[in-house]
This record gives C-alpha cells, sequence and structure tokens, in this order.
C-alpha cells in the first residue's frame, strides 16, 4: 500500500531496565526515589535444608550399601564432625554436585576402584576441600597419592578418617574466617562496619537467660534434625550450660568443643548470616565475657604488675585479591572469634594445610604483637585458654570477636619449602589509635538508640526487612508508654514502604500520626515528618494528588512551627516537586524545586552540599522535559558546588559525573555520555571497595550506553561485569541481580538472540519471586519483559499471555487508573495489532488511553503516544479520516509537550504523510514527509537509519505523482544511508569474529541490521 502503512510505537516497557540515577543527599534522594532506586526487601529466605556449616561430605563409592550395618554406624562417627553426608554411586552426578556449590567446601571420600579416574578431574575445583581414599590395600595407592595435595591419606578403616576429617573441618572453618582491611576511612566494607554494630548492640541487650538459650537449642535441632550425634549433644548443651555458667568457664569449653554452637557461629560471622547470629547473640555475649574475666584474672596473677609484651601467631591461606587490601596498610580486623597460637608452627601448619587445598591461594602469617597494657582496656580482650579448652593440644590465644589491629610491616618469608608473607599487626584501641577512634565514631552515626531498638535498625541497613518487622513487632507488644509505640509504628511504616507493601506502610504510619496528634501540640515538626512520610509512600504508589496533599499538609506546619527559610521547608518543596515531577507537571516540579534553591540560598551558606541537591532536582526536571541543555546546565552548576564543598576524593563527584553522562545519553550524545560514566568510573574505583554495589551500578549504565549504540558485545560485557560484582556483593536473590538479568536479557533480545534473552528474562523472575511478596509491580516487568520476546518470536499467543500475566498483577498493586496499567493495555494492544485482530487492538489501545486521560496532564507525551498506535490501527483497517484524527491529536500534544525539533514529532508528520498517501492526496503527503525530513536532519546523526526511511517515503510519493526522477533520486539519497550503515555492521561482525569466533552472534547481528535495512524502505514510526 503505497510507500507502507504507519506503525504503531513499539512495546512500551514498564520501569524495570532503569539506568542508575545516583542521588548526593537525603533530600535528592527522596525526589529522586522513583528514577532510580530499587526498595530493600528482605534479603534472605530460610531454608530448613540449608548447609548449616561451611562444609559437607560426599561418599563415593559405586557398591555403597545405605542400609549395611558397617555403613550405617560410618556415617554416625562423620556425623559428630559434618552435618550434611550425601552418597553417591554415580560418578558424574556427584562431579557435577561439586562443580555447582557455590558458598561450602566438599569433603570427599572416595573408593580405591574409582579414585585414580575421579580425582585428576576434580582435584582442582576450588569447590573440593579435601580427599580421603577409603580401601582395602592400602600400599596401592600410596605412591600415587602424593601426586595430589588435596588427598589427606590412604585409609582402611572408618575412624583414621573422622579424625581426618575433624582436623580437616578445623581448617575449613580457620580458612573461611573473613579479615577486613581499613586504610582509608572512605573505604570502609560494610562487613566491617555491620559486624563492629552487631557486637555493641549485643553486649548491651539484657538476654533473658533460660528463654534465649532453650530458642537457640531449638533453632539447632531444626538445623540438625536427623543428625542424632548432634542432637544428642544439643540436648547436653541445655542441661549442662546454663546450670554451670559461672563454673568451669563453660562457654569457651563449648566454643572450643567444635560441635555445634562452632560451626554454627563461624559461618554466620563470616557470612553474616542474620538469623543464627541473632540465635546465638546470648552466646555470643556469653563468650566475650568470658574472655573478658578471663582475661582480668590472667592480668592480676603478673606478679611485678609491669607491662608485658606478648607474640602470637595466625596462619591463613588467603586470595590474592584480600591479601592487596592488607597490603595498602591501615586497620585489619576479624569478623570472628580469633584463634592465635604461641607456637608459630602451628600457625604454619595451618598455612600448608590451607595451599595444599587450595593452591591458588597466598599464605600468609600474622604475628601479632599484643601490649597487655592496651588490651586490658581494650573492647576486644583475649585469654590464653588451655586449661579451659575442650582439646587441650594447642598453646591457644583466644580473642574477642572484630578485635582490631593496625598494620606495621609485611615482608616475604620461606620455611621448609613454604612460600608465605609475614604480616606484623599490632593490637590497637580507639582511645590511642586516632583514625580507629574516628572510624568508630563514623560507625556509630549510622544507628543511633540502644538494644533492641538500635538491632532493628541495624537489621534494617542490611536489608533484613523481614526479621526487623518480627523484631519491631516484639517491641510493640513490649511498649510501656504511647511514645515507644509511636516509634514502632513508625519503623514498621518504613520496612513496609521498603517491601513495596505501600498500603500497609499507610496504615503504620497514620498510626503513628494519630499518636502524634494526641500527644504533641497541633503544628509540632514530628507531625511534619510524619505528613512527609506519608506523602513519599503515595508518591511511590502512584497516588499522586494524595502525596501532593501529605506533603501540602507538611509544608503548611512547618510554615507554621518554623522560620520562613528554614531548611526543612526547602526539603519539602523538594518532594512536592518530586510529585509534580512524576506526574509530568514539569513547570510546577519546577517551580518548588526553584522555591527549594531559593530557601537555601537564603539559609544555606552558598556552597552548601545541600545547595547542589536542588541544583540537581532542576536538572532532573529540565531532562525530562527534553531541555537536556538546561538539564546539564543545572548538573553543572551542582557539581562545580561540590568542587568547593566536599573533599577531593568524594563519592558524590562519581555521582554528579553519573547524573551528567545520563543528560548526554538522553540527547543522544553517546561518546560525552560513555565519558562521564567513565570519569565517574574511575573515581568510583578510589573510593570505593572493589566489589561496591555503584561500581555494578556504573557498570549497568555503561553497558546502557553501549547498548544504545549497538555496540551489543560490549554492553554484554559491561552488564556481566555488574552482575559478577552484585553476585558477591548481593546476597543470592537480591532484586539488583534480578535487575542485571533483566538487562542482560534486553542485549541478547535487541542481538536477536531470543532464546537467550527469555533464559534471562526467566531467571529474572525466578529471582523476584524468590525476593517478593506474590504481586509486587516488578514481578509484573518481568512477565512484561517475557511477552516482549514472544512478541519478537512472533509467538503472539504467549506474548498475550505474559502481558495479561502483568496486567493481573499490576491491577492487584496499583491503583486502578495507575499509568503503568495503561501501558500493559497498549502492549496487549500491539499483540493483537500484529496478529492482525485490529478491532481488538482498538479496544485495548482505547482503554490505555482512557487510563492516561485520567492519571496524565493533559498534554502528556504518553497520551500522544496513544493517539498515535490508535491512528496506525485506523490506517490499517482502511478507515483513513480516523487514522489521520488520531495522529494529528497526537501531533498536537507533542508540539506543546516537546522541543520544537524532537523525534517524536517527525515521527507524527511522517504518520499523517503516509495517510495522505494512501487517501491520494499527494501534495499533502509530501508536505508532511517533507517536514519530517527537516526536523530529522536537525535531531539525528547524519546516517541515522530514520534519515533513509524519510528520503525513501519521499520517493515513494514522487513514484505515485508520476515525477520519476525525482523518485528515483530521493531513493538513490536513501540507499546512501544503509550502505555506510552496513560497512559499519561489516566491521563489527569482524571485531565480534575475532573476538568471539561466535557464528551464533554474527547471525544474531544479521538478523538485527536486515531488520534495520528492510525498515529503511519503509516508512518510520
Amino acid at each position: 500500500m503505497g510507500c507502507g502503512a504507519s506503525s504503531p510505537m513499539p512495546i512500551g516497557n514498564l520501569p524495570n531496565e532503569r539506568s542508575s540515577l545516583l542521588p548526593t543527599s537525603s533530600t535528592t534522594l527522596n525526589q529522586q526515589s522513583d528514577l532510580n532506586q530499587n526498595p530493600k526487601r528482605d534479603r534472605r529466605r530460610t531454608d530448613k535444608n540449608e548447609i548449616i556449616q561451611n562444609f559437607l561430605l560426599l561418599w563415593l563409592d559405586a557398591k555403597i550399601d545405605e542400609s549395611n550395618e558397617d555403613y550405617r554406624n560410618s556415617i554416625k562417627h562423620l556425623q559428630r564432625t559434618v552435618n550434611t553426608i550425601k552418597p553417591y554411586r554415580d560418578t558424574e552426578e556427584c562431579i557435577n554436585y561439586i562443580s555447582e556449590l557455590e558458598n561450602e567446601k566438599a569433603f570427599l571420600i572416595i573408593s580405591g576402584a574409582l579414585c585414580e579416574s575421579v580425582v585428576p578431574r576434580v582435584h582442582n575445583m576450588t569447590q573440593l576441600y579435601s580427599i580421603y581414599v577409603f580401601c582395602r590395600k592400602k600400599e596401592k595407592y600410596e605412591e600415587w597419592a602424593k601426586d595430589w595435595s588435596k588427598v589427606k591419606g590412604i585409609f582402611t578403616e572408618i575412624i583414621p578418617i573422622c579424625d581426618a576429617v575433624r582436623q580437616s573441618a578445623r581448617q575449613c572453618d580457620e580458612d573461611s574466617i573473613v579479615v577486613n582491611a581499613v586504610s582509608s576511612l572512605n573505604q570502609i566494607e560494610p562487613l566491617f562496619m555491620y559486624t563492629q554494630l552487631f557486637k555493641e548492640i549485643i553486649l548491651e541487650i539484657d538476654f533473658d537467660g533460660n528463654k534465649e538459650i532453650n530458642e537457640l537449642a531449638e533453632y539447632a535441632r531444626e538445623k540438625y534434625a536427623g543428625n542424632d550425634e548432634h542432637l544428642a549433644i544439643i540436648d547436653e548443651f541445655v542441661r549442662d550450660y546454663r546450670s554451670h555458667l559461672d563454673e568451669n568457664n563453660k562457654p569457651v569449653w563449648w566454643y572450643t568443643r567444635e560441635c555445634f554452637i562452632y560451626h554454627m557461629l563461624n559461618k554466620a560471622l563470616g557470612k553474616l548470616q542474620v538469623e543464627t547470629l541473632l540465635k546465638m547473640g546470648i552466646f555470643i555475649r556469653d563468650l566475650h565475657r568470658n574472655i573478658e574475666k578471663l582475661h582480668a584474672e590472667q592480668t592480676n596473677e603478673m606478679s611485678d604488675g609491669t607491662t608485658k609484651e606478648i607474640t602470637v601467631y595466625r596462619g591463613k591461606a588467603m586470595t590474592q585479591e584480600d591479601f592487596n587490601k592488607i597490603k595498602q596498610g591501615g586497620l585489619l580486623s576479624f569478623n570472628n572469634f580469633l584463634s592465635t597460637s604461641t607456637d608459630r608452627t602451628v600457625a604454619i601448619r595451618f598455612i600448608k594445610e590451607g595451599l595444599e587445598s587450595n593452591s591458588k591461594k597466598t599464605g600468609v602469617l600474622f604475628k601479632m604483637n599484643i601490649d597487655q597494657s592496651i588490651s586490658s582496656s581494650a573492647a576486644a580482650p583475649f585469654a590464653s585458654i588451655n586449661k579451659y579448652s575442650y582439646f587441650k593440644t594447642e598453646n591457644e590465644i583466644l580473642f574477642s570477636m572484630h578485635t582490631v589491629f593496625r598494620v606495621r610491616q609485611i615482608e616475604e618469608k620461606e620455611h621448609d619449602g613454604i612460600k608465605f608473607w609475614r604480616v606484623k599487626l599490632s593490637l590497637t584501641n580507639a582511645s590511642d589509635d586516632q583514625q580507629l577512634s574516628t572510624l568508630i565514631k563514623r560507625i556509630r552515626q549510622e544507628i543511633t538508640s540502644t538494644g533492641w531498638r538500635k538491632m532493628g535498625t541495624l537489621l534494617w541497613k542490611l536489608g533484613e526487612n523481614n526479621k526487623a518487622e518480627q523484631l519491631y513487632h516484639m517491641l510493640l507488644n513490649e511498649a510501656s508508654n504511647e511514645n515507644d509505640e509511636s516509634y514502632c509504628y513508625h519503623c514498621l511504616g518504613v520496612i513496609k514502604g521498603d517491601l513495596g507493601q505501600y498500603n500497609e506502610a499507610i496504615k503504620f504510619y497514620q498510626k503513628s500520626l494519630d499518636i502524634y496528634e494526641k500527644t504533641l501540640p497541633p503544628n509540632h515538626p514530628s507531625l511534619a515528618s510524619s505528613y512527609g512520610n506519608i506523602g513519599n509512600v503515595y508518591n511511590n504508589m502512584g497516588e499522586y494528588s494524595k502525596a501532593l496533599s501529605s506533603h501540602e499538609r507538611a509544608l503548611e506546619i512547618q510554615k507554621i512551627a518554623l522560620p520562613p527559610n528554614h531548611p526543612d521547608l526547602a526539603g519539602s518543596y523538594i518532594n512536592i516537586g518530586a510529585v509534580y515531577n512524576n506526574m509530568g507537571e514539569y513547570s510546577k516540579a519546577l517551580s518548588s524545586y526553584e522555591r527549594s534553591l531559593e530557601i537555601r540560598k537564603i539559609a544555606l551558606p552558598p556552597n552548601h552540599p545541600d545547595m547542589a541537591g536542588s541544583y540537581q532536582g532542576i536538572a532532573l526536571v529540565y531532562d525530562n522535559m527534553g531541555e537536556h541543555s538546561k538539564a546539564l546546565s543545572s548538573f553543572e552548576r551542582s557539581l562545580e558546588i561540590q568542587k568547593i564543598a566536599l573533599p577531593p576524593d568524594h563519592p558524590n563527584f562519581a555521582q554528579s559525573y553519573n547524573n551528567i553522562g545520563l543528560v548526554y545519553y538522553n540527547m543522544g550524545e553517546y561518546s560525552k555520555a560513555l565519558s562521564s560514566f567513565e570519569r565517574s568510573f574511575e573515581i568510583q574505583k578510589i573510593v570505593l571497595p572493589p566489589n561496591h554495589p555503584d561500581l555494578a551500578s556504573s557498570y549497568n549504565n555503561i553497558g546502557m550506553v553501549y547498548n544504545s549504540m549497538g555496540e551489543y558485545s560490549k554492553a554484554l560485557s559491561s552488564y556481566e561485569r555488574s552482575l559478577e560484582i552484585r553476585k558477591i556483593a548481593l546476597p543470592p536473590n537480591h532484586p539488583d541481580l534480578a535487575s542485571s538479568y533483566s538487562n542482560i536479557g534486553g542485549v541478547y533480545n535487541r542481538m536477536g538472540e531470543y532464546s537467550k534473552a527469555l533464559s534471562s528474562y526467566e531467571r529474572s523472575l525466578e529471582m523476584r519471586k524468590i525476593a517478593l511478596p506474590p504481586n509486587h509491580p516488578d514481578l509484573a516487568s518481568s512477565y512484561n519483559n517475557i511477552g516482549s520476546v514472544y512478541d519478537n518470536m512472533g509467538e503472539y499467543p504467549k506474548a498475550l499471555s505474559s502481558f495479561e500475566r502483568s496486567l493481573e498483577i499490576k491491577k492487584i498493586a496499583l491503583p486502578p487508573n495507575h499509568s503503568d496499567l495503561a501501558t500493559l493495555y497498549n502492549n496487549i494492544g500491539l499483540v493483537y495489532y500484529n496478529m492482525g485482530e485490529y478491532s481488538k487492538a482498538l479496544s485495548s489501545i482505547e482503554r490505555s488511553l482512557e487510563i492516561r486521560k485520567i492519571a496524565l496532564p493533559s498534554n502528556h507525551p504518553d497520551l500522544a503516544t496513544s493517539y498515535n498506535n490508535i491512528g496506525a490501527v485506523y490506517n490499517n483497517m482502511g478507515e483513513y479520516s480516523k487514522a489521520l484524527s488520531s495522529f494529528e491529536r497526537s501531533l498536537e500534544i507533542r508540539k506543546i509537550a516537546l522541543p520544537p525539533n524532537h523525534p517524536d514529532l517527525a515521527a507524527s508528520y511522517n504518520n499523517i504523510g503516509s495517510v495522505y498517501d494512501d487517501m491520494g492526496e499527494y501534495s499533502k503527503a509530501l508536505s508532511s514527509i517533507e517536514r519530517s525530513l527537516e526536523i530529522r536532519k536537525i535531531a539525528l546523526p547524519p546516517n541515522h537509519p530514520d534519515l533513509a526511511s524519510s528520503y525513501n517515503n519521499i520517493g515513494e510519493v514522487y513514484n505515485h505523482m508520476g515525477e520519476y526522477s525525482k523518485a528515483l533520486s530521493s531513493h538513490e539519497r536513501s540507499l546512501e544511508i544503509p550502505r555506510f550503515l552496513m560497512l559499519n555492521v561489516i566491521d563489527q561482525l569482524l571485531e565480534h569474529y575475532d573476538q568471539n569466533h561466535s557464528k551464533i552472534l554474527i547471525i544474531g547481528y544479521l538478523k538485527l541490521n536486515i531488520n534495520k535495512f528492510q525498515s529503511s524502505s519503509r516508512k518510520s514510526q
């Protein structure tokens, strides 16, 4: 039909692959929350079948008989040390299981018949810790075993294997202990901070001894279910522990017994497993106090009363990456209770055994010089426990958890052929070490309050929302006055808001507010804070009128209670601006942000960091209005202030360059965007730890640029690097991981590798199903993405099913006229359009339009999109007058909402020209398409495919008019651009082939670019 049918706008995206626009202050965070912030979710799910220790044992024997009495007795002996034991007869199943382990190490008992064929295949797997050959003829394998360092021996009886496994278990637990190094106050590892806070909180809490011990025992019974040996030990623990707590130093005795207490505690401290740590809180406190008591006794026993220095050792095999942190100098801490020895050879033995289990690691001998005058007043005391330990085999000195040392000297050493680094440490404390004093002050500023309240805040910061919620409900039940009740309701509101359970959040905030309204004067500033919190939740729900009402109520109170230019008023204007920004009422948003800036100019010094936040809010509005040059100017003004107000290595500089990069990205200036993102990334590498989540965000943004530039291999590489960091920095089902898989799926989708796209999107969906409530909006986004792949594959029924599932969730999670519902109705309509079911397409897209008319301002760009799509349907139905009317309505809105040379205006003129061409009104068609071309020449790069489309469409009109020479000239101009693009594609194909030798990738590129060239011969959207 003529020069081709006009097309609807493409499948709409729900907000699930957002670029990361980073905030620079708390108020900026509020006003940007809908743009970039993933809410905190409960990061871990309790699994009754989880491996409670750092290790498990596999037994591989083709002739194993689990009903045999000798086998069952062997298992009982082994279960005294290892809780999880898995027997295997099939070699491949066993090897596959080892290869899939992520967080635990495997001990392997293997039959003599299989060892020579299996050990070479598994020996270098990092998941495999040690091997024990169980056979009849020991001498047959002894010489062979010398070539395999992980083989701990050749055994003919089970008891010696049990002894060897117990030694490996201890070594494995010792290897898992986390060492945190802090070389700069700007590089504090979160684990360092949170374990320090956890320890301080635990020591503050007044536990109910019998209740807490019984709860710990019940928790351990659940984890060791089926292990009769350990269940008996747990029963013994309950009988023995509390009744003899003050006698015979029971906490030390039970810890060194290396039973369930030792293994659970070491893994929980190393992995920051919050649930286990909460259950073991009373034991942690008791063990610390026991060490503290022994230290005091042993110090008093010094006969001459003079200061004495002792030297202890600790041997460890660690990754080169972790050792590099130590080499930077500064402070160093061990998260766990730290076992050391006065015997240097004991520590070197641990290095040797650790390197045998993983030869790629680096051996480190920590030599600790302990000035007892410091340790006597330190927060982490130590004591000799030889007399009180369960095993009296070493000269053991035990430090309480999170002892802090200073790195003094590092030098390379060798002993009996073992090369290692000797790191000299000295014990330090806050009163004598200024850096440590400053660090502890900063950490304590993170969380105020005391006791269980403080624990609740820590859990929230760790993303453990379910556990924090349980704790606040407990505190609510025990509240003795209305002030405590109001505090708990407020905290529960925060948690529910973070979980995306907005209605519940509103209920709790309202309860807190109700108490404030009874107990406080009517215009107290705390009431304004409550209204502000409620407004932010409504803003996240998309209920902008309610959000606006709450923020305006907060502002009214502040105007009465506070001076006219108080900074808190600026915060309320910021929040009001954020709501207007989300509503698309950019002029009102701009006015609010500018009012905020006016107040701050009066109330604050000219280069106060909050001034930068106001400029950033203004920049956001300009960016959304498409006035990118003004946005850039405001972001750069913000950056100028930061350069004056902040130290040169402050992380906010990285955030500013990131935001500037996003403006360039929106302007289509991808090389400048890439430069800004990379500048941000370089700063982050200096000021952040190597696996900080913000680095993952930077890789995400860099990937986003490459994706838009069509450099898909580079985009994929960046997104995958982002994913790698998130796998290290975040729990296994964190929503940010789901976002990474979603982004990777998006690249594969654009490359035409739909099976890989589908796999990535489905992996994202699986994570979200675990991490989020069943009707969370992000699940809807996943279904939407899966639907888009099926749509591209031409599997329209599956696409329709996915979009409808997304719509079902959104209907539950959102108000009935939320704009996301309009997007989904639009997507469903486009599937029907592709199926040729135009009446159903029209019905869905018109439903989308109805919602947008209610949810959005009258000249919002999304309304233009709806009218455009309705026009496309009418055009294909042959109802040209209706199509023309819809396209012209779309154009009217875009003229008001967009800058005069925005590409969407060109699309509108193009579509209007298409209808005139189909109606035979060629002069009008030519006029419209030439107007489209004029805009595209200004707005787009000179070889953009849409320009080829415009020239092609002009040629088609001339052809219909019989002006063939002009038609030929236009078509030839059209073909010049695809030729240019094809040369670029060929260069990219050669590059990809050189890098990856991937035929599949090349085929994907060809598919993608053939589609581009085909679309160049038709009209664009």
